[in-house]
């Protein structure tokens, strides 16, 4: 694991945006075991292949957890933002995260990275 993303993780001001951060960290390392994750443009990116999987950002009120390569996915109404080869969802405090849906998707995604 990149200490940079690390670093960027516990400096999150808000507790929930951590630890929200820090799940989304291990469903990638889960899903796709051979990451490799650097900060780039101020945010964690997870690259396979040396091609984007998936970034991780944060706003004062949410995380975003976007998924690249998604044009083939078949995306749960009304979860997901973004353009067909990327797509974004956004998590505020207090919502429920399934994580088996976003590691099938971004396996399913990453499959042809």
């Amino acid at each position: 694991m990149n200490q940079e993303v690390t670093d960027f993780i516990e400096a999150l001001k808000e507790p929930w945006q951590g630890e929200l951060c820090a799940r989304l960290r291990e469903v990638v390392y889960q899903t796709i075991p051979d990451i490799q994750e650097r900060i780039q443009y101020k945010k964690p990116h997870f690259l396979k292949n040396g091609k984007y999987a998936a970034v991780i950002s944060t706003s004062k009120d949410a995380v975003s957890f976007t998924i690249f390569n998604a044009s083939e996915l078949a995306l749960p109404e009304g979860l997901f933002d973004g353009p067909p080869e990327r797509k974004t969802i956004k998590l505020r405090q207090g919502q429920t995260v399934d994580t088996d849906q976003l590691s099938q998707l971004l396996s399913q995604a990453a499959s042809t990275l």
